[in-house]
């Protein structure tokens, strides 16, 4: 079925439109000597109204046939018949309706033309209107597919970091274990906590800001165990930033690499430092941490985010 007929305010704005068309009859009659403008509306009025709906059909022939699968040949004898069709249609009916008021059937040539015209350019329209249709549906899907691929990666990251901090925690406690009992148990009490917590966030795509900083102070208390007073941790979070909402893990890969690639490789150890500022719009988060220079491969992590 033809969107316009959809609904009856569809239908009831899409014969308004017709209005101006029956005025432009009206006037091309009266240019070549029909007498009187009444006269004129009353036949050509109801016939409008027939050839408005017969001026749908171009929707189903251009569905079956666009203009990228159909030869030259083929479309133009499909829409020559079409038009001649549609435009017998409103003649056949002004011929009718003016023999019942009385008149004399004249200018029924003129008024064919313009019919087939009309038809034709309601045929274009139709077309174009599946354009931009298959185009804002080709959109749709690049967006959609788009989301579902920042949402695979998302998927893909959050397996990768559990794991990945996993293991390296349970090489610790089992070390641990044998040279010092009351840290491992520690590590094991935090290490419970922090899997708790990220567990907990199921499916969520987005968290509030206050949240993730809770996760990541998590994570590194779990860290703090291993590496003792050669992590340190500080912080300096704005007020009105804690209720931002932003993605899940956000900060977790930040403060890991951190970790791995800055404090780790240090004798001594060194400081991370996290931040949050809101700018406008905008929260900017950034994550510091020191580093060897003389590290092969390696340089200073420093992360910021916009959320």
């Amino acid at each position: 079925m033809h969107p316009i007929l959809a609904t009856r305010g569809r239908i009831l704005l899409y014969l308004a439109g017709w209005i101006p068309i029956l005025a432009l009859l009206d006037y091309l009659m009266w240019a070549s000597g029909s007498p009187s403008w009444v006269r004129n509306t009353a036949v050509l009025a109801p016939a409008c109204i027939l050839f408005a709906f017969a001026c749908l059909s171009p929707w189903p022939i251009c569905r079956v046939r666009p203009l990228r699968l159909v030869g030259a040949a083929m479309l133009a004898v499909t829409w020559a018949a079409a038009a001649a069709a549609a435009s017998a249609l409103l003649t056949a009916a002004a011929w009718a309706l003016a023999r019942v008021e009385g008149q004399p059937a004249a200018h029924l040539d003129l008024l064919f033309g313009v019919g087939i015209l009309l038809y034709l350019l309601s045929a274009g329209l139709h077309y174009a209107a599946l354009a931009a249709g298959e185009a804002r549906e080709a959109s749709l899907r690049a967006a959609e597919a788009h989301s579902l691929a920042r949402d695979a990666e998302l998927h893909a990251l959050r397996m990768q970091i559990n794991p990945h901090f996993l293991f390296n925690s349970l090489h610790s406690i089992a070390a641990l274990a044998t040279l010092d009992a009351v840290r491992a148990r520690d590590m094991c009490i935090r290490l419970a906590d922090f899997l708790r917590s990220s567990l907990g966030l199921g499916e969520r795509d987005s968290i509030p800001l206050h949240e993730e900083l809770a996760l990541a102070r998590s994570y590194l208390e779990v860290e703090q165990v291993r590496f003792g007073a050669r992590l340190q941790f500080s912080e300096n979070i704005q007020e009105s930033c804690q209720g931002c909402t932003v993605p899940v893990l956000l900060l977790q890969p930040l403060v890991e690499n951190a970790v791995k690639h800055g404090i780790a490789g240090l004798v001594e150890g060194g400081a991370i430092r996290l931040s949050a500022e809101r700018l406008g719009a905008n929260v900017i988060i950034a994550v510091e941490n020191g580093f060897d220079p003389d590290a092969p491969c390696e340089s200073p992590i420093a992360s910021s985010s916009r959320a």
